[in-house]
């Protein structure tokens, strides 16, 4: 016969799993409000003043600070291999980080070896984020090259995976780069997948160009970057981007928009009806690109990222002022 199990008093439990946080500054999308957040199982329970809650609960005293959302950041580069190079952070790393800094969920890139399937790479992917991640986490998978079985892969990630965006390349020629007749199918497929296309957009034969003219003229610095990739490189691939997305009905997310006219360009489309949204980057609100003439290397070196940032030292306030809107 077997003992019968005592239910242990709710204000005798373990206050592990119940949470209150009072007197904080609670932001959410549509404003802020001085109230009480009562958590129970990693959920919202209750909203508000003068709460009924178990006893037992841990309590928070959040006076004078904002409670707010856990980020998303929806662009890392974890354990990230490429030209020969690999990331710093790993998924432990970058995701114990993000944590301290209040995101709680991260979105990184699956991008496949030569000759990888993208299942292969996505597969390969989760096995290494799963035994590693801190925090949720979600991939966007890389398109590299175009053909029926990409296609056909795409739409098993999508269907049994609940994989949603893809991103493409406009830029790395010889490597990761789409030429448009690729990039119109691709972004047909992921309209007739109800996925969103992403696309890393610079005109990699403007820079293939630029730099080859630069080496010959013996410019090899990080001051040479920029240089390779000005500013109209950038904004024109995002206007075609922007226009083939239009002529296919596809929704567009351009990553890290770098420059005034490139965001000039993102603004003009969505003006014009395009489903298309940009995203920047802390670095490109927060510095420019003078430090690439710094007389230290590293330093210059340390801010080489592509798109590149911009000479301009009005840029970041422009494009501040563009997601301020």
């Amino acid at each position: 016969m077997s003992t019968p199990v005592k239910k242990v008093p709710i204000h005798l439990q373990s206050a592990q799993n119940r949470l209150l946080i009072r007197n904080g500054n609670v932001v959410n999308d549509d404003g802020s409000a001085c109230t009480d957040v009562y958590i129970e199982d990693g959920i919202i329970k209750q909203m508000g003043s003068k709460l009924i809650i178990p006893g037992g609960t841990r309590i928070i005293d959040a006076r004078g600070k904002y409670v707010m959302p856990g980020g998303i950041d929806p662009h890392t580069h974890f354990e990230l291999e490429m030209m020969g190079a690999k990331s710093v952070d790993d998924f432990y790393q970058g995701t114990k980080a993000a944590i301290a800094g209040g995101t709680t969920m991260i979105m990184d890139f699956v991008i496949p070896k030569k000759d990888e399937s993208l299942l292969e790479a996505y597969e390969r992917y989760r096995e290494t984020a799963d035994q590693k991640v801190c925090c949720d986490y979600s991939l966007h998978v890389a398109v590299t090259s175009w053909s029926p079985k990409v296609k056909e892969d795409m739409a098993t990630l999508v269907q049994t995976h609940g994989v949603n965006s893809f991103k493409f390349f406009m830029a790395y020629r010889d490597m990761y780069m789409l030429r448009d007749p690729e990039l119109i199918e691709a972004f047909k497929t992921c309209k007739e997948l109800g996925a969103i296309a992403m696309v890393h957009a610079e005109n990699g034969d403007l820079i293939a160009e630029n730099t080859k003219r630069l080496l010959e003229a013996g410019v090899t610095g990080p001051e040479g970057h920029e240089m390779s990739r000005p500013e109209e490189v950038e904004a024109e691939a995002v206007n075609r981007a922007c226009v083939i997305a239009s002529q296919v009905n596809c929704p567009l997310y351009v990553v890290h928009v770098m420059s005034r006219s490139a965001a000039e360009a993102v603004e003009a489309a969505r003006k014009g009806g395009v489903c298309v949204f940009g995203e920047t980057l802390a670095a490109a609100v927060g510095t420019d690109g003078m430090n690439y003439s710094h007389k230290c290397w590293k330093h210059a070196a340390a801010h080489v990222l592509s798109p590149p940032l911009r000479p301009d030292p009005d840029t970041p306030r422009v494009l501040l002022n563009k997601l301020a809107k």
